[in-house]
């Protein structure tokens, strides 16, 4: 039975336009915490389904995507479906409501461009549709801003709760290793007292101030002696740790946001005293001028070939008969990666001496060493005449050996020069068993 016989003109070309649009049906979980009661991505889909068999629409693709919408261009799925439809593959879009497809301008501004383009044929949602005619485009926009509205609202009621919860001295976010959230909702932004924690991060400020640890002997100390870890069952990387011992809010302040320069005194319960904490502060301080100040040319640049731990150095003094003093650099394995590393030192003397060996063995022209040579060749031409006054034949690169100069650096370099050398061999260099290799 042809059922456009039993329509009238008008409802027979609406149901002929109505099947010539192939929809693409696109459902968005929010992930606004203010919009948990909107429907669930299979909800969605069930109840966009049942009004496409009701009014028999062509559901072509089914798309979901739980990505928010408040940014431009965030959504992989919502780009790919713009894309299918300037590629013709969906001329109509089925969605729960508005906010769904855009809560943006950028995003909405797209949408409305394809329709005014006559890709995009029709906008349906559970109760209303919009087509390319200016009051329902007009509409479609009006609701996406309404969207758009509401989040910067939520934004703006957000900050101002947090302020409030701040200026009473709660602390809003996660809190702090040592430190637990209250989960009572009439307690919200309260924080308790880490029971299995706390006394460990109290004693973590005590031995800095007091025994002159460093973060390093911090680490093994909490990773390999007493296995402490943090609330998600983690341990303390070394960059946490210093995080921790540089915190006012374990005694008793804190800052928010980050970087603002608005100080609160907390309501929670200080872990040390400001004493203390000036004290590891002054401490941390210390150790950061000796680090800055007992620079090593191979340090970073090498790695153990035991455990792939870095490659550390220290300096060693050794009185002579005749009163004066020998300084000696030896490199060892940092045992970041395994405390245990049976690694052993080497002397940079004779560091030097295997990594010569290594310029005998590379492609020269490999590495990216010449045109720094070059250019030293041509400023030592022009201190020679400018500065010297000598007249006599310019040096030509050409004629002097790069490798020699490799080794020269090596030699008698700068601590920049020779980690800058290091720097242009391609590959890993390893040290291991006393050994240097370079690893391509």
């Amino acid at each position: 039975m042809d059922l456009t016989k039993t329509l009238t003109p008008n409802k027979a070309r609406e149901e002929q336009a109505i099947t010539a649009i192939k929809y693409a049906l696109y459902a968005r979980k929010s992930t606004e915490s203010e919009e948990r009661q909107v429907l669930s991505i299979d909800s969605q889909v069930k109840e966009m389904l049942q009004l496409a068999e009701k009014e028999n629409l062509n559901i072509v693709e089914i798309k979901r995507e739980s990505h928010s919408a408040k940014n431009v261009g965030q959504r992989p799925i919502f780009n790919e479906l713009i894309g299918d439809i300037r590629a013709g593959k969906f001329n109509g879009i089925l969605c729960w409501a508005p906010d769904r497809i855009a809560r943006n301008a950028g995003d909405l501004g797209a949408v409305v461009d394809l329709i005014d383009q006559k890709l995009l044929l029709e906008v349906r949602t559970y109760g209303q549709k919009f087509s390319n005619s200016p009051s329902e485009k007009f509409l479609l926009m009006i609701l996406g801003s309404q969207a758009k509205l509401e989040n910067d609202q939520k934004g703006i009621n957000v900050k101002r709760g947090l302020r409030a919860r701040v200026e009473m001295g709660l602390w809003p976010t996660t809190a702090p290793t040592g430190y637990l959230n209250e989960k009572r909702t009439d307690r919200k932004g309260h924080i308790l007292t880490d029971p299995e924690r706390a006394p460990i991060i109290k004693k973590m400020f005590e031995k800095v101030a007091n025994e002159g640890w460093s973060g390093r002997k911090l680490y093994h100390w909490l990773k390999f002696e007493i296995n402490f870890k943090t609330k998600g069952n983690k341990n303390l990387s070394l960059s946490n740790i210093y995080l921790i011992l540089q915190n006012h809010f374990y005694y008793g302040v804190f800052e928010y946001p980050r970087g603002g320069g608005n100080w609160y005194t907390g309501k929670h319960e200080p872990l040390i005293n400001k004493e203390l904490f000036l004290q590891v502060q002054d401490r941390l301080k210390r150790d950061q001028l000796q680090r800055e100040n007992r620079e090593f040319a191979f340090t970073k640049l090498l790695t153990c070939g035991l455990c792939g731990s870095g490659i550390t150095a220290c300096e060693k003094f050794k009185k002579l008969k005749d009163g004066t003093t020998n300084k000696y650099i030896y490199y060892g394995c940092a045992r970041s990666k395994n405390k245990n590393c049976d690694f052993g030192y080497t002397r940079e003397e004779e560091l030097i001496k295997q990594l010569m060996s290594i310029i005998d063995e590379i492609d020269m022209n490999e590495v990216g060493i010449r045109h720094r040579f070059e250019k030293e060749i041509e400023r030592f031409n022009k201190f020679q005449q400018g500065i010297l006054k000598m007249n006599g034949g310019k040096v030509k690169a050409k004629a002097i050996n790069v490798r020699e100069y490799a080794k020269y650096i090596l030699q008698e370099g700068s601590m920049i020069e020779k980690r800058e050398l290091l720097g242009c061999l391609k590959g890993k260099i390893v040290l291991q068993n006393k050994t240097v290799r370079l690893l391509k």
